[in-house]
């Protein structure tokens, strides 16, 4: 009884870099965690979806969400990750900074997104929380990785 009233309490997530802001996605979702790999380029795509890598057999479209989100180009570094996330039946790499952290949030502590002038747009924010004098952004997965682009490269269509 105790268990089922801290998971529904915690929302457990993983905590990654862009341009030096802390952002986070629910680990429900995360399958893989990869340092950078020989990304092959897909032509007629947009800048954001670098192209495609092969994960022990399967292949992954990769996004860039520092382009997908409009705040800048990625310079890679010993540091930078490739998240590989699973939503539905869409399974996408996200190159970020680094992925550094791996909390538990209390869900009470997750506030609706702000209206924030030069951040990512509001679209892509499911929510804020502030744990621990740090400011993590809670990306919706859904809409960030749901472009037709990305639907064709996972089903074939």
């Amino acid at each position: 009884m105790v268990n089922e009233a801290v998971i529904e309490s915690e929302k457990k997530v993983i905590v990654f870099n862009l341009n030096q802001k802390e952002y986070c996605i629910s680990a429900e979702y995360v399958t893989a965690i990869e340092k950078m790999l020989h990304i092959t380029r897909v032509p007629n795509m947009p800048s954001f979806i670098k192209g495609v890598i092969n994960l022990r057999g399967i292949i992954i479209p990769i996004i860039d969400l520092k382009q997908r989100f409009e705040i800048g180009d990625h310079d890679h570094s010993d540091n930078t990750r490739i998240i590989i996330v699973t939503w539905d039946d869409i399974t996408v790499g996200m190159i970020v900074d680094e992925a550094n952290d791996v909390l538990d949030i209390p869900v009470k502590a997750i506030e609706p997104c702000p209206n924030v002038a030069g951040s990512i747009a509001e679209e892509y924010i499911s929510g804020v929380a502030n744990i621990d004098h740090r400011l993590l952004i809670l990306l919706d997965l859904e809409l960030t990785i749901k472009p037709p682009e990305l639907r064709k490269m996972n089903n074939g269509v």
